[in-house]
């Protein structure tokens, strides 16, 4: 008899995890490897936010709060829905977990039974399907293709909801591939949700305020506000507030739901960091004039490697919305050989030759459920990326 759970046979480790940590090890070792695939902004925390913390520490906010969030927290939560999303919610419809992942993680273990199925569009964010089946539920996955930009159409909707689908987990703009949703495309999909009154939506908003080139950030409940009550609208403040390590994540839906959430949370972590909390009341609140600045660097970031990838012979780079990733297609590619001998059978042969033989870390597509690709962030600084796609350019143009 095994030691370890049944269920962690069902799961496997992040594959972003795990190439972060790869590089880091190989740059321990003197390697000048150039790491594209940690999924946060290099830009430090707005000064005000790190005051508050400051000031949070020196007043004694240091001790437990509520499992899932101090009051003035919740109410920032929902002043920003109002003011940003056009929805109204009161506090008692209000989770916020340890980062983005709890919050999703405590509604699936909430709410999933054996047997219950969970639409994910692909490519999707790597979590998604392990955390539905360390919950118990089984993920079905609906895959989009790059003739479609990654998005997923009404009719692949439709075909992938069954009697046993529970919950439908929707993500713009996208990671992986940076994919973002118009008003008149999400409301496609929403129709489609309205005729199938058993699905539950999921909404990761993650990337709601990193948009390029006038897209405008829609969200379901915002869009067909009678799927208001079978909703959980999720976000927080990593990406755009440049708070991953704060790890302060939230979502907004029923409240019945949200009491189911507090149970799960009140029995495993228990509240986030208090500290974080106060940080991410500031961030909600003070100033957002930092967010059009940050995302003109990054559209320009964009900018560089959609060019310098697109140039490439045998790989597609489109053109994302949102977020900071491109998700370029290697299709032309496939079946090439590197000068050491490593054939490219495969965007994971792709990802780690391209480690290997020319020093840049990116994360293969098989990872987000959707081949041949893989994904660059472009969170990092114009020359290091200058530098690593010059490497992409070089290392495409060895294969033979």
């Amino acid at each position: 008899m095994s030691f370890l759970s049944n269920t962690l046979s069902r799961v496997k480790p992040s594959p972003t995890i795990a190439m972060t940590a790869k590089t880091a090890e190989l740059k321990a070792a003197g390697r000048d490897v150039i790491g594209l695939s940690a999924g946060e902004p290099d830009f430090d925390t707005p000064q005000n936010i790190k005051d508050a913390a400051v000031a949070a520490i020196a007043a004694g906010k240091t001790k437990y709060t509520a499992p899932d969030g101090i009051p003035e927290l919740k109410q920032a939560i929902c002043a920003k829905l109002k003011r940003d999303n056009g929805l109204e919610y009161v506090p008692a419809q209000i989770s916020v977990g340890t980062g983005g992942k709890q919050t999703l993680y405590n509604a699936l273990m909430a709410t999933l039974n054996e047997g219950d199925e969970v639409v994910i569009p692909a490519p999707y964010w790597v979590s998604y399907p392990d955390m539905v089946l360390l919950a118990g539920g089984t993920p079905v996955i609906a895959e989009t293709s790059l003739q479609t930009n990654f998005k997923l159409t009404a009719d692949q909707l439709e075909a992938a909801l069954t009697p046993k689908t529970k919950w439908f987990i929707f993500n713009s703009p996208s990671n992986p591939t940076g994919t973002g949703y118009s008003r008149e495309e999400l409301k496609q999909l929403t129709d489609v949700l309205m005729r199938h009154p058993h699905v539950w939506i999921m909404t990761d908003d993650m990337y709601e305020h990193l948009a390029y080139d006038g897209f405008e950030f829609c969200t379901p409940a915002e869009i067909e506000p009678r799927l208001y009550e079978r909703t959980l609208t999720c976000n927080g403040v990593s990406k755009a507030y440049s708070m991953t390590g704060w790890r302060i994540g939230y979502a907004a839906g029923p409240v019945e739901l949200i009491a189911a959430m507090r149970k799960v949370q009140s029995q495993s972590t228990s509240n986030p960091c208090s500290i974080s909390q106060w940080a991410a009341v500031e961030a909600l609140n003070g100033t957002q004039d930092f967010l059009a600045p940050n995302n003109e660097t990054f559209k320009r970031r964009r900018n560089l490697v959609v060019d310098m990838l697109g140039a490439i012979d045998g790989i597609s780079c489109p053109t994302p919305e949102g977020a900071f990733y491109v998700y370029p297609s290697i299709a032309g590619l496939i079946g090439k050989k590197t000068p050491k001998g490593t054939v490219i059978d495969s965007d994971e042969a792709f990802a780690n030759a391209l480690l290997e033989e020319a020093d840049v870390a990116v994360v293969f597509g098989a990872a987000f459920g959707l081949s041949p690709n893989f994904r660059v962030s472009y969170a990092t600084s114009d020359e290091a990326l200058k530098t690593a796609c010059e490497r992409i350019q070089d290392f495409c143009a060895s294969l033979t």
